[in-house]
């Protein structure tokens, strides 16, 4: 079985299929207490007073070239968009070039406080939570509509445990969802 990253790009990047596609982002990691993590990202920041300012690194991923296509994005606890995800603490998201060699967009999404890198206070998207519901939080205005882009994850801890579900970005058509909400006319 190939390794996302050795898949051609012509393979699973250029579809301009309104189907769901979905890339996984980081996989299932237990809970952990935070001593136990050894790597920190000593560029991050986070404005605390309980724990560490500089995060631990629980784990992190990094996409092959994606193509968002006009499609919508959002992110969900499995492939098929049916389930939630869950972090402990944060998730930072960073949006990089095609070529994976520079930063273009960053946002958090988790349970914590601001967030900073160098002089720049990253944007929080969705609730201060754990837990969030399936495509809750939709992250298509972080990236670029039709020009190739990659998206590397860092789930991150500054005190207590630190965990995360699967996290899979879930590429759909514009104005839908992965699953269609079965609530509706109730």
């Amino acid at each position: 079985m190939a390794c996302a990253r050795n898949v051609p790009a012509s393979a699973s990047t250029t579809s301009h299929s309104s189907a769901p596609r979905a890339v996984r982002l980081v996989a299932d990691t237990p809970p952990q207490e935070t001593e136990t993590f050894d790597k920190v990202r000593e560029d991050v920041e986070v404005d605390t007073d309980e724990g560490e300012r500089t995060p631990r690194v629980v784990t992190f991923g990094e996409t092959a070239e994606l193509r968002r296509n006009g499609q919508r994005a959002r992110l969900y606890g499995d492939a098929k968009g049916t389930l939630g995800f869950s972090v402990d603490n944060f998730l930072l998201l960073e949006v990089l070039d095609g070529q994976g060699k520079k930063v273009v967009r960053r946002a958090v999404m988790g349970f914590t406080e601001s967030v900073h890198i160098g002089n720049e206070q990253v944007d929080n998207l969705g609730s201060r939570a754990f837990s969030f519901e399936p495509g809750e939080i939709d992250v298509s205005e972080l990236l670029p509509e039709s020009a190739p882009f990659r998206v590397r994850v860092t789930i991150l801890d500054s005190w207590g445990v630190g965990r995360v579900s699967d996290v899979y970005l879930v590429f759909s058509a514009p104005g839908s969802r992965a699953v269609d909400d079965d609530l509706r006319g109730e």
